[in-house]
């Protein structure tokens, strides 16, 4: 029998979940980043398009037309599929922003955060300062030298040894882009684990306190057991919004990275490269259609991971509605 007082049917994590999809604002966000993240990873297994992403026509008429039913987002100078090229480029987003993110927001953030917060003492001391390390530098003029000083070095080695397996599997990994993938992720990872760190560690020495923690300990649960049962679970609220967040912010760090041609490197796609060689007052009056395509593939992206974030604030925290 259902009273004044009787609690909502379902889990928290339900009822959260209900609460998120009557937002039509969240849907819409999660959507189009459904639509963007599901099309850059369809082209690992084929072009989504007629078009590959090299496919070059240097033909008069083939070159910088307008958007067209054969090219909805036009060609460029090369007669290359604008199209295509904007999707290849958000699977160069896709894998830096969830490489990125599964290795140092997730994995060390959290990993770092509650052995920081749960142990305490010298732990704490040692990954703490370490942090502030990180931060005593601008993250991102200090991501620019890393993968500017790194990469060179790295495509070297790989040079060096990747000859036999071209040859064997024909596979290229300069040419398809990997040392790019990996340096450039590499270095993003290295400085985003701190503020995750940091938010997982404060929530750790909070949630730590609680009378059902104590139980635990009192019963000799061991420490795995613990964290993983009765700690993180009552912590991941925050940690899902500073991710969706955070994966904006990637994504950003990314293509300005390219844009400063540092990260990724032609032929592979990339929306920074695409934006970089577009960037200038003339192609805006003549062929406007190479710069806004990208800009406004980047803007809806980096703009729906930041009003998901909220959305997921109001869904996962009841106080902040």
């Amino acid at each position: 029998m259902e009273g004044l007082g009787s609690r909502p049917s379902g889990s928290l994590w339900a009822q959260a979940l209900r609460r998120l999809l009557r937002k039509k604002v969240a849907v819409a966000c999660l959507a189009v980043i459904g639509i963007m993240y599901l099309a850059g990873t369809f082209t690992i297994i084929r072009s989504p398009t007629p078009y590959g992403y090299n496919d070059q026509d240097i033909r008069a008429e083939s070159v910088k037309q307008g958007p067209s039913l054969a090219h909805p987002f036009g060609t460029d100078r090369l007669g290359r599929d604008l199209l295509t090229r904007v999707i290849y480029g958000l699977r160069t987003t896709v894998i830096i922003t969830v490489a990125a993110m599964l290795t140092g927001s997730l994995i060390l953030g959290i990993g770092l955060g509650l052995v920081s917060g749960y142990f305490g003492r010298w732990l704490d001391s040692v990954i703490m300062r370490v942090g502030e390390v990180f931060l005593a530098f601008p993250g991102l003029l200090l991501v620019i030298l890393i993968a500017a000083t790194v990469k060179p070095r790295v495509k070297e080695w790989v040079e060096g040894w990747s000859g036999g397996l071209e040859n064997l599997t024909g596979i290229d990994l300069i040419q398809l882009g990997i040392v790019d993938y990996v340096v450039l992720f590499a270095a993003l990872s290295a400085f985003s684990w701190v503020g995750m760190a940091r938010l997982v560690r404060g929530q750790v020495l909070y949630v730590k306190q609680n009378q059902y923690v104590e139980a635990a300990v009192a019963m000799g649960a061991s420490h795995w057991r613990i964290l993983t049962s009765h700690v993180l679970p009552n912590i991941i609220s925050p940690v899902i919004v500073v991710v969706s967040m955070g994966m904006g912010a990637t994504a950003g760090s990314e293509i300005i990275l390219s844009w400063l041609g540092i990260g990724i490197q032609p032929p592979t796609p990339s929306l920074g490269v695409m934006i970089f060689q577009n960037g200038n007052i003339s192609v805006l009056r003549s062929d406007p259609h190479l710069i806004l395509f990208p800009v406004f593939t980047v803007t809806v992206l980096i703009f729906a991971f930041n009003l998901l974030g909220d959305a997921l604030n109001d869904a996962l925290n009841p106080r902040a509605r």
